[in-house]
């Protein structure tokens, strides 16, 4: 899929803009602070409703904006989907993003934050497969919202001062909604983890040069475990729960190993290699949802060539230029290796038509 057409009104910086991008590698540079990262972020909302950078409705608003809107039109083949978004006030006062989306868009963000797949703890992890597994299964995200409202109606019994026979018996039916819910979860967390490890094992080495990926799943619980194994992990910790007065087991608990040649890069890589295996993971994504969908997704990348030397930027660039719609930023203005790319500058809030594409910077 691709996006035709997009028009903003009063977005961030950008107060109007009327833009028709190429159909494969979108080039946006421009000194920082000028809105390249402003416009992949309106392009995640047309797609998707809702920001990839994880920003609330109201701070997308334009400067003294009472509303913003985003509307454009995508294409998968020869179908064609006017889609509309806008950002305003509910009758509670609550900004949020409303407006027709079309149920095939998909995109694929990558930002500085997703170094923290590798940097961060494990729920920056579990966040990451969950954001993936809910790409590829429509009742993955549900799911995992009623395996949070489980998870806190038990905390809270767990809190409530009651004791003995009396909690568990409180504890039984919720406990057995976690078990029951949270086995879907990890099962869908699982299949999605599969996907993603096939293309990353093949992704990786090819940006990186070498390297064996590995990407494990690290349960509380055995792989085959079912519902009567988690009650009985349950009642063997119900004293700890007790005592921490929060539930010890379940997906909640789990985290995602990431290894090249045997290393965790988690503990073992540097920076660089960390944020690349952070990029190559976001790029690996693009294969199981497309099949999923059947369509590629727009790849959003926020400055994903920093911190990578000249060899493995020229890699990343190659692979992207062929990856479908692809939409790059970067203060970087020669970038030689992006032969194919349509280059835009953005300067204040405006862009400029693309001028010479084949070899920007290095005539």
């Amino acid at each position: 899929m691709q996006i035709d057409r997009v028009e903003l009104s009063d977005f961030r910086n950008y107060r109007t803009l009327s833009l028709e991008p190429a159909p494969q590698l979108n080039v946006l540079s421009g000194l920082n602070a000028q809105g390249k990262t402003n416009l992949l972020e309106a392009l995640g909302v047309l797609l998707l409703g809702r920001s990839f950078r994880g920003a609330k409705a109201a701070e997308m608003l334009g400067w003294d904006a009472s509303a913003a809107l985003i509307s454009g039109e995508i294409r998968r083949g020869d179908t064609v989907r006017s889609v509309h978004r806008a950002i305003a006030r509910r009758d509670d006062g609550a900004w949020h993003v409303g407006g027709e989306g079309c149920s095939w868009a998909r995109a694929i963000g990558f930002g500085w934050q997703d170094l923290g797949i590798l940097t961060d703890g494990p729920q920056a992890r579990r966040g990451f497969i969950d954001g993936f597994a809910g790409k590829l299964y429509s009742a993955h995200l549900s799911g995992l919202r009623r395996y949070r409202q489980i998870l806190a109606r038990r905390n809270h019994l767990l809190q409530s001062g009651l004791i003995g026979s009396a909690l568990r018996t409180a504890l039984a039916p919720w406990s057995e909604q976690l078990a029951r819910v949270g086995l879907e979860l990890v099962g869908r967390r699982r299949a999605a983890l599969r996907d993603l490890q096939g293309e990353a094992h093949r992704l990786f080495p090819t940006l990186a040069g070498g390297g064996e990926v590995t990407l494990r799943y690290c349960s509380t619980l055995p792989e085959d475990a079912g519902e009567a194994d988690v009650l009985a992990a349950l009642e063997v910790r119900f004293p700890e729960e007790v005592r921490r007065g929060q539930t010890v087991v379940g997906p909640h608990r789990d985290d995602l190993l990431i290894e090249v040649d045997g290393r965790d890069l988690r503990l073992y890589g540097s920076r660089g290699q960390q944020r690349l295996m952070a990029l190559a993971l976001r790029l690996a994504e693009a294969g199981p949802v497309a099949r999923a969908v059947g369509s590629a997704p727009v790849l959003l990348l926020d400055d994903a060539l920093s911190e990578l030397d000249r060899q493995v930027e020229a890699r990343v660039l190659e692979h992207v230029a062929t990856a479908g719609q692809v939409f790059l930023t970067t203060a970087d203005v020669t970038l030689p290796e992006a032969r194919r790319a349509t280059w835009w500058e953005i300067r204040s809030g405006r862009v400029a038509e693309p001028a010479l594409r084949a070899v920007r910077g290095a005539a």
